[in-house]
């Protein structure tokens, strides 16, 4: 597995003042819109908070352009507004800006600059990129294959509560025999997954015949209907 998906949410605001800005409280407004299903009112709020050149609002504007939330599917478009979000700082920018060059969307497929674009978010404490690291150092990605140097950054990302890097350590852990460590990773990942995480993760384990594994993939499995339709 080498896709994530993107994270598509402005939780990043805890950090916010006791009296919040307007451009604060139009990306609040713009994510309790998408939690509640509606992404056009969404899309109106984040385009009034990218007018004073918020990077955030520049990443959530591509986030609704990569996703179709109110408008059209364009990872082009998405694109451009990732890169004015990372060139003013926002990590999660770099971050989405990398998925689209690992997958070629929108952007040319590119191994080298998306490896950058993860690295220089990871330098920045970004987990999910730690992860996606570990999985291009394990498939040979932009730099040789080091299946020592994938598990390090697999470790790096669980231990930073990423629901994939707790996963990817897990397997690593199984791969060694060692599945009660292995265990642990897996109950931490649905902590902080998500429905398509659940369902990869079930499919994943389903057939590897350890019946604590199967435990754990049944779990998944039916975690993954509960959450259908929710929105990463």
């Amino acid at each position: 597995m080498i896709d994530a998906p993107a994270p598509g949410r402005v939780d990043a605001l805890d950090d916010m003042a006791a009296r919040p800005t307007l451009v604060e409280v139009q990306l609040v407004l713009g994510q309790m819109h998408l939690d509640r299903r509606e992404p056009t009112a969404a899309l109106e709020w984040f385009r009034s908070a990218a007018r004073g050149g918020d990077a955030r609002a520049f990443n959530m504007l591509g986030r609704c352009h990569e996703r179709g939330w109110g408008v059209r599917p364009s990872p082009a478009t998405a694109a451009r507004y990732y890169r004015k979000a990372a060139d003013r700082g926002d990590v999660w920018a770099l971050f989405n800006l990398a998925d689209l060059h690992c997958r070629g969307e929108g952007v040319p497929q590119d191994d080298a600059t998306a490896y950058a674009l993860y690295a220089a978010a990871a330098r920045r404490g970004h987990v999910k990129s730690l992860n996606m690291l570990g999985l291009f150092h394990e498939c040979g990605r932009a730099v040789p294959a080091d299946v020592g140097e994938a598990a390090d950054f697999f470790r790096a990302a669980a231990e930073g509560g990423d629901c994939w890097g707790c996963f990817n350590h897990a397997r690593t852990l199984i791969a060694n025999g060692e599945i009660e460590a292995a265990l642990i990773w897996f109950e931490r990942a649905f902590h902080t997954g998500f429905s398509q995480f659940y369902r990869a993760m079930g499919e994943a384990l389903a057939g590897l015949g350890d019946p604590r594994l199967s435990t754990i993939a049944a779990r998944s499995l039916a975690l993954a209907e509960h959450t259908a339709g929710d929105m990463p």
